[in-house]
């Protein structure tokens, strides 16, 4: 893993993603790695050449113009984060998140945050000081073996729904991000997060062409047709409102 610390321009930036008025990403790269991951489309404009996950540009100033920024921004909700995880291993060194959380509580500005890590437990204290906060947890699958195929360094499942259980028992508003849907059973997954969230969002793989060659060499084409993702999320959408939880498809 190549790591660089960096000075960025900017903290806060205005997205056009739905629901969202700013985004704020205190890492370049991820070092989750993912290998579907949409993000390293970033590389356009970075000139990294190492493979998406072998490298993270820590910005270290984040905080500082974070707050700088506050001070003359329309109040509005900051997604933490667009293109890298908050919690990637990283954070437990440098506390980037933390000190943005700590600049965005200051002005109580509404957050979004979604991460694949337990480390976010250790800002639980922060959370709950937030008079508007949303913490969510990527469940992408409910088989480690395809979480070890397409997530080989992020922490495994079942430690993402305790999470999501630790949070839940300390008020914290939570919810599950089921995208991009790769192999799970329906029934499964629903029974897995149940009671531990209060929304679900769900989203197809858009990004086939990256990593049909995976999917080829472990026998799972079927899983990248559109009936799967048709079918799968209608009935994921069905079991998770029969629960009473919130549901939205994002395709």
């Amino acid at each position: 893993m190549r790591v660089r610390e960096v000075f960025a321009k900017t903290a806060l930036t205005k997205t056009a993603i739905p629901g969202f008025d700013y985004c704020l990403n205190p890492f370049m790269g991820c070092g989750h790695g993912c290998r579907y991951c949409y993000a390293s489309f970033m590389k356009r404009f970075t000139g990294h050449k190492e493979p998406w996950g072998e490298f993270v540009d820590v910005k270290i100033n984040v905080p500082y113009l974070l707050r700088k920024q506050l001070r003359g921004a329309k109040r509005g909700v900051v997604s933490l984060s667009t293109v890298t995880d908050p919690y990637q291993p990283l954070e437990k060194t440098y506390q980037l998140t933390r000190r943005c959380l700590e600049a965005l509580l200051e002005y109580q500005f509404p957050v979004n945050l979604l991460t694949k890590s337990p480390l976010c437990l250790r800002d639980i204290d922060l959370f709950k000081k937030f008079n508007e906060i949303e913490v969510g947890l990527s469940i992408t699958t409910d088989d480690e073996r395809m979480r070890k195929i397409f997530e080989p360094h992020s922490p495994p499942i079942p430690i993402r729904t305790r999470t999501l259980e630790i949070l839940s028992k300390e008020g914290v508003k939570t919810y599950a991000f089921i995208g991009p849907m790769l192999p799970l059973d329906p029934k499964r997954i629903v029974s897995m997060v149940n009671g531990l969230v209060n929304e679900v969002l769900i989203d197809r793989m858009n990004y086939r062409n990256k990593v049909k060659a995976i999917y080829r060499k472990e026998k799972l084409e079927p899983y990248l047709e559109e009936s799967y993702f048709h079918f799968t999320g209608i009935e994921l959408k069905a079991l998770f409102e029969e629960k009473g939880i919130s549901v939205t498809m994002c395709f």
